[in-house]
């Protein structure tokens, strides 16, 4: 049987936390954020946790590979 593969997309976009929760970027930071308030600029700054109903799926797709 082969090996399951990492979902490099995945990979590059999220990450898990030692306690197995996954950390993401917000989207709407790259560009075009003079048309935002600064209230939703600043908001939108750091990263978030996503919520677990999407957990699982993601942590199939990177396989174990977190960074």
């Amino acid at each position: 049987m082969p090996k399951q593969k990492t979902h490099k997309g995945t990979k590059k976009r999220f990450r898990l936390t030692a306690k197995g929760k996954v950390k993401h970027r917000q989207a709407g930071t790259s560009h075009l954020a003079v048309r935002r308030s600064k209230k939703r600029r600043r908001n939108l700054r750091g990263t978030k946790v996503l919520d677990d109903t999407v957990t699982q799926s993601i942590r199939i797709a990177l396989n174990g590979y977190s960074s």
